[in-house]
């Protein structure tokens, strides 16, 4: 994980920093799937077909931004994947733009991403789409007990406040357009513009999924893709108890497992990859003189030693390269 996310910052050091933020979340009620069910089954009890439909989906969706160039020509790209607690898979993938087209102005940040709700009567399908996937919460008094709720405040800082326009780059990110409008009922809630997560309207009709876009120039967000660098994998605390000993150990009777849902298992199962990039790279074998690993056989040990002793590695390949190469 950690060479990963230096491979990815030395993308970020050959083509700049990233231009769009994508996070793509599986649908469990996508036809493709429901489709698939037979009798009483129900998305949760068949993992294999969740996942084998979203890695469909997530491909066709690299298909329309790299090669379909939804929102332009991308010189390079990065993607994770993760899942959610419940299961559920998802995707985060960063895009970086060629120079002709970076978005620079607020009507292109218009162009692409969007933070408010359609209008109902001129596209319905879109509108059921963006206040089924694409609503925050609702949080904070309106439903205190929410899971973003962290000391009283949503950890996503919403509801946003009203803006008749976008602005640029702020921490990183835009503030996007939200206008003030009449409230919608969305199940048990009244909301606005103000839940709306950010989202491009062409992809969001045509994956009826959560796919957060957002404009991003800042490196934290390939900080983001990698935060499991610090934070570790998904746990689950267990406890282990004798009903047959009264004494016992408390503390070597509790452990700390890796939690895996059945979604995660089979991905791994599938040999999916868990993460991707557009470029190569390639790491140097580092290592002191005449420290560089060997491989060997018992018995071949000076077979092996004379081999590298004429090879090259990588590091040492490098230097050679850099003597007759400016």
């Amino acid at each position: 994980m950690q060479q990963n996310y230096q491979d990815a910052m030395a993308m970020v050091r050959k083509f700049g920093r990233p231009d769009l933020f994508v996070t793509f979340t599986c649908n469990p009620s996508w036809s493709e799937i429901l489709n698939a069910m037979q009798g009483r089954e129900r998305p949760k009890n068949r993992p294999d077909i969740v996942v084998r439909v979203f890695k469909m989906k997530l491909s066709e969706l690299l298909d329309d931004l790299i090669k379909r160039k939804v929102f332009g020509c991308v010189t390079s790209y990065i993607y994770v994947i993760e899942f959610q607690k419940r299961g559920l898979p998802h995707c985060h993938i960063l895009l970086t733009l060629d120079s002709s087209s970076k978005i620079r102005t607020k009507d292109d940040i218009d162009k692409f991403v969007s933070a408010e709700l359609p209008n109902i009567n001129v596209n319905r399908r879109l509108f059921e789409i963006v206040t089924k996937c694409m609503v925050h919460g609702p949080c904070g008094i309106i439903n205190p007990n929410a899971p973003c709720m962290k000391d009283g405040e949503c950890s996503k800082q919403f509801p946003k406040a009203f803006r008749e326009e976008t602005e640029e780059n702020v921490n990183g990110y835009p503030v996007y357009k939200r206008r003030c409008i009449e409230p919608v009922r969305v199940g048990k809630h009244y909301i606005d513009n103000r839940w709306i997560v950010p989202y491009n309207p062409w992809l969001s009709k045509k994956y009826n999924a959560h796919i957060n876009v957002e404009v991003c120039t800042s490196v934290k967000s390939v900080k983001y893709l990698y935060k499991y660098v610090y934070k570790g994998h998904d746990t689950a605390s267990i406890t282990l108890k004798n009903d047959a000993s009264v004494n016992h150990d408390e503390i070597l009777n509790f452990l700390d497992g890796r939690y895996v849902s059945a979604p995660e298992a089979m991905w791994h199962l599938s040999e999916f990859s868990m993460s991707d990039k557009s470029h190569t790279v390639i790491r140097l074998a580092v290592h002191l003189p005449e420290q560089q690993a060997i491989f060997l056989k018992e018995g071949q040990e000076n077979e092996a030693v004379e081999r590298a002793s004429i090879k090259d590695t990588t590091l040492t390949a490098w230097f050679k390269l850099n003597l007759i190469d400016e």
